[in-house]
């Protein structure tokens, strides 16, 4: 009897001493599904992707905002981009303009045409796949990229600007193909 007390202490004790240290311990969760939230009101929706992994396009109202007259006042659209510029979207591991991208490329072409004084930086950015000195160097190539496109459509190189972000500032945090091709993308921000 007092063997079988003393098996049983000691397996007791080792469980609970395991539930003490795996309850301790952090863990990373990444949710593979999608949670139920409260509905989302017009104002508070973010732009999606459809599920065929291409990147969101502008809509007729968000392509003909009239543009910014004052330079220290500055919309946001869409991303991180001043309006009525539009970010470009690249698929993975990429940095050449796609073919659905190159509409939206023009457009902040012609409006850089339009608005003379206007200066804009090109950052570039990308998913968290990679190791962050690739992610830097892919996003610097996405950037370039656009800024050849654009003084290849007629605007002065002289008013734009590089720079990489990497995978440093994500627009949509999730871990899925939808999140990652909305961080693969060239913002436009007007500067100063």
């Amino acid at each position: 009897m007092v063997k079988t007390y003393s098996k049983l202490t000691a397996i007791a004790s080792v469980a609970i001493s395991l539930l003490l240290l795996a309850g301790g311990c952090s863990q990373k969760v990444i949710k593979t599904s999608p949670e139920v939230s409260a509905p989302v009101t017009e104002s508070e929706q973010q732009p999606t992707v459809p599920e065929q992994q291409t990147a969101p396009t502008g809509s007729e109202e968000s392509l003909n905002t009239p543009p910014v007259s004052n330079a220290t006042t500055f919309a946001i659209l869409e991303g991180r981009t001043t309006g009525p510029m539009l970010p470009v979207y690249f698929d993975f591991d990429q940095s050449n303009i796609r073919a659905d991208q190159k509409d939206r490329i023009e457009k902040n072409a012609q409006y850089l045409k339009d608005n003379t004084g206007a200066k804009i930086v090109i950052q570039g950015n990308c998913d968290e796949r990679g190791t962050s000195e690739y992610n830097m160097a892919l996003g610097e190539r996405r950037a370039v990229s656009a800024k050849k496109y654009l003084v290849n459509l007629g605007v002065q190189g002289d008013r734009i600007n590089t720079i990489s972000y990497g995978e440093e500032k994500p627009l949509n945090h999730g871990h899925d193909e939808l999140a990652w091709s909305q961080n693969r993308r060239d913002d436009f921000v007007q500067s100063q």
